[in-house]
């Protein structure tokens, strides 16, 4: 009877393990299939991949950790197409203590500022200091610069675990992904580039797409990106417009 008890209460163990699994899995799958802020874990902060809203807008990000022609050109096609105020940079703090002119015409202009964090490095590797570091150093130059508190973090490579989302939740962080990946940085072509965007977008998108000088194609294929997304009666916003629209029409609703 004892060696029954073992060999049962092993299987038990084996059985709420699967079950959990199981059900994380199908929390994952619900959570992709209703398009909703995909989530680390079940509990505790999030990890923002996209918003849930019955608005058709869409957050247009860049990231932007190194080099100096590739902004700017990028800017200029922004105001072009009237996007002051509606498009969110993520800037790692080196690159915007190199070129605080161009961080001064984008806080001018009404676009968001995001942290991109100091060092590239993937913060999943580091000490929970360490993290912590990362994120406080950026901070203080971001915001001197910007003459705002930043709130909105997109970890280097998009990179995190649960105890990345945990320490940025405590110094007063969302980290921010996307849902749309336009592979800019590849440089695989303005009709790839193009077609990545608009084959993928949907209503409440936060679309990747980056002004570093690596990219060198991204300024052909964002003007045609605007105008196609204008044309299917899209409307561009930043990240934090985003959020607080789902989060208002959420109450509304209730």
């Amino acid at each position: 009877m004892k060696f029954i008890w073992v060999v049962s209460g092993r299987k038990i163990k084996q059985l709420i393990v699967v079950l959990t699994a199981l059900i994380f899995t199908i929390g994952i799958i619900y959570t992709e299939k209703e398009n909703i802020p995909v989530f680390f874990s079940l509990d505790g902060p999030k990890a923002v991949h996209n918003v849930k809203t019955i608005k058709k807008q869409v957050a247009l990000t860049f990231d932007i950790s190194w080099g100096e022609t590739r902004p700017e050109p990028i800017l200029d096609i922004l105001d072009k197409y009237e996007l002051k105020n509606k498009v969110t940079f993520f800037i790692s703090s080196p690159w915007s203590e190199e070129h605080p002119e161009i961080v001064r015409r984008m806080v001018e202009s009404g676009y968001e500022i995001g942290s991109h964090g100091y060092k590239h490095v993937n913060y999943s590797k580091l000490t929970d200091e360490e993290i912590e570091n990362q994120i406080l150093k950026a901070d203080s130059t971001l915001k001197n610069l910007a003459g705002k508190d930043i709130n909105l973090l997109r970890t280097p490579n998009g990179d995190y675990d649960s105890r990345v989302l945990n320490i940025a939740n405590k110094l007063n962080y969302t980290v921010i992904l996307w849902d749309t990946d336009s592979r800019d940085w590849m440089n695989p072509g303005v009709n790839e580039i193009v077609n990545r965007v608009l084959d993928n977008v949907h209503q409440g998108d936060i679309i990747l797409m980056h002004a570093s000088d690596s990219s060198k194609q991204t300024h052909e294929a964002l003007p045609i990106i605007i105008q196609k997304l204008k044309q299917e009666g899209y409307e561009f916003v930043t990240v934090s417009q985003l959020i607080t629209g789902a989060q208002a029409e959420s109450k509304e609703l209730d």
